[in-house]
């Protein structure tokens, strides 16, 4: 094997590794996101625990955030709750980076 072979998969296992540590951090934003979701509608123990992981399931409905961002406000107005999509949003920022260093550590 070339040393510019060695380097190729080097790369190729540097980004399968960043996808996966992506993956698992935007899925532990999610759940996050769930569980503080769940606490401004009332949930808590088991009930909190089942909503996040709702919220979790949604982000798989298309690419990006909109989903999941759409699920969790829907919940608040359903839930008679006047949280502003921009909150949600930026709280969707905050956990992310929260979830990033977690990922991170456990890696």
């Amino acid at each position: 094997m070339t040393t510019f072979d060695e380097r190729e998969r080097a790369f190729e296992n540097l980004f399968a590794h960043d996808a996966a540590i992506r993956f698992r951090a935007y899925a532990r934003r999610n759940r996050l996101l769930g569980l503080w979701a769940a606490e401004q509608l009332g949930k808590t123990g088991e009930d909190a625990e089942r909503y996040a992981k709702t919220v979790v399931m949604a982000d798989f409905e298309e690419v990006g955030d909109e989903d999941v961002l759409r699920k969790v406000s829907g919940d608040f107005a359903c839930g008679g709750l006047r949280i502003r999509v921009a909150e949600v949003r930026a709280r969707m920022d905050e956990l992310l980076a929260e979830a990033l260093e977690q990922v991170k550590l456990e890696s």
